[in-house]
């Protein structure tokens, strides 16, 4: 267990938040208007990428694509969703963790190779890019954007004389790390996941149809039931001979990301059998029982730590307050072109109900810190209104290593946990008291999956290999 009680306070200025990945989504249903289903799916995980959006098309014979820079309500109009006809369908949002925040490398992908017409969308980052990059290049492939998802574009396209499925599964042997896929042809839907399972993926039936989502939250948007999730290591292919399955790699040690749960996908998701709004609730009731804090109310930071506050104060015994109010209409971030206007930044985004927290010893909670500066902000918000004692719970445990596997959780340097110790953040944000959810705690949670999970970022067991040059001092992906 981490925990501290330190006094004083500093500040520290710069976002405080891991960054999204990306969302994919696939439909085949023919009769159904594939095209507004994909739209409404993607607005379901807008959550996941606010940089781009985009969605091709197939009816049979060819496929379309329009993609943009935006949200997906920024992106598309109903004169360009009426262009896009077919009955198959995949759409992506995406926040860049490889590959800059550009047009040319917005997706889905669309290429024509000798089999006809492809597209693809990847949420995930592969570890061994640069070396399949370099070997594509020796031998001639040439490449329009900077993401690893064109990598996997050309690697399919060069072994396809066999057919779609055979090129996939010689890709899967090569490729390492984070995908999970969603593929179009002219009449075929395909997806995905890598055998170690890093990123969601689900599969769910529309009538007669199917789709399948970076999370089920999507499903449930477009009126689809789950199924089940795509199992790691798993090819699924739909076309208008049903679904069939190949299980292409044998699952390895399972390694689905924990912070799925923690703090990016939505609450009323089930990822891989669990309910992310019921995972979230039992990691607050773990960490009121690890660190019994005395004190009149909990309140969370809208909206990663509600889940676990309400969890925290039915398990403490302390009254659940919403001290915090969020403006729902703060989209992407706003240009901040001075200090003053950063201070004020949170302001705009978060604000405080003095009449509830005047004279309380508050518990809030949050789901992480990673570079600290927003809690700061927080905190100083708090002490405004006249909170007498601060006492910041967090329902992860502390984020000290760099992910590789497509979540942006900047650099081992930013991290606040990775430099400074328990009573050094806690002095930092100007708490009275810090603590984090231990990881068996966390762990423990998912009883006999404890062992399935990616936990890199808090412990350095990277599952797929991750080097530490000693002249650089820098992690590097072998």
């Amino acid at each position: 267990m981490a925990g501290c009680r330190p006094g004083s306070t500093n500040g520290i200025l710069l976002p405080d938040k891991p960054r999204e990945e990306c969302g994919v989504f696939g439909i085949y249903a023919p009769g159904h208007d594939v095209t507004r289903l994909t739209y409404y799916g993607l607005y379901a995980l807008q959550h996941r990428g606010q940089e781009s959006a985009g969605i091709a098309v197939a009816d049979g014979k060819k496929v379309q694509l329009y993609k943009g820079m935006g949200l997906v309500s920024e992106v598309f109009s109903g004169d360009q969703l009426n262009n896009l006809r077919g009955h198959i369908a995949i759409g992506h949002v995406r926040y860049s963790t490889t590959g800059a925040s550009h047009p040319v490398n917005a997706q889905p992908l669309l290429f024509r190779y000798a089999g006809g017409m492809l597209g693809l969308a990847h949420n995930g980052n592969l570890t061994n890019v640069t070396e399949l990059r370099s070997r594509l290049m020796a031998t001639g492939s040439v490449f329009q954007s900077s993401t690893d998802s064109e990598v996997i574009v050309n690697i399919i396209a060069r072994s396809a004389q066999n057919g779609l499925e055979d090129a996939l599964v010689k890709c899967m042997i090569d490729i390492k790390g984070a995908y999970s896929l969603v593929i179009i042809t002219e009449n075929k839907l395909i997806a995905v996941r890598d055998p170690h399972g890093f990123r969601p993926l689900c599969l769910g039936t529309l009538g007669e149809g199917y789709v399948v989502a970076s999370e089920s939250c999507a499903l449930d948007t477009v009126g689809a039931g789950l199924i089940r999730d795509v199992q790691p290591g798993e090819i699924v292919v739909m076309d208008e001979n049903g679904l069939e399955s190949i299980q292409v790699l044998k699952p390895r040690k399972r390694a689905h990301c924990i912070f799925e749960y923690i703090y990016f996908a939505r609450p009323d998701s089930f990822i891989d059998g669990f309910n992310v709004n019921m995972v979230r609730r039992e990691m607050g009731r773990v960490l009121a029982g690890e660190y019994p804090v005395d004190a009149d109310i909990v309140i969370p930071v809208p909206d990663s730590g509600t889940a676990a506050a309400r969890g925290f104060a039915e398990a403490s015994g302390i009254p659940f307050e919403e001290g915090l109010m969020k403006n729902r209409y703060i989209g992407r971030t706003f240009i901040q072109p001075s200090q003053e206007m950063r201070d004020l930044g949170v302001r705009l985004k978060l604000n405080s109900v003095r009449e509830v927290l005047n004279g309380k010893r508050v518990v809030m909670v949050d789901d992480s810190i990673v570079r600290g500066t927003t809690s700061g902000k927080i905190v100083a918000m708090l002490r405004d209104c006249g909170v007498k004692e601060v006492h910041m719970c967090l329902s992860s445990p502390p984020i000290t290593r760099s992910c590789y596997y497509g979540i942006d959780t900047s650099n081992e340097d930013e991290l606040i946990a990775a430099r400074l110790s328990l009573e050094e953040i806690c002095r930092s944000i100007g708490a009275d008291g810090l603590y984090y959810l231990s990881l068996d705690g966390l762990l423990n949670i998912f009883g006999n999956s404890r062992d399935n999970f990616c936990t890199a970022c808090f412990d350095g067991n990277y599952p797929v290999e991750v080097a530490k040059p000693k002249e650089t001092g820098k992690y590097s992906l072998e």
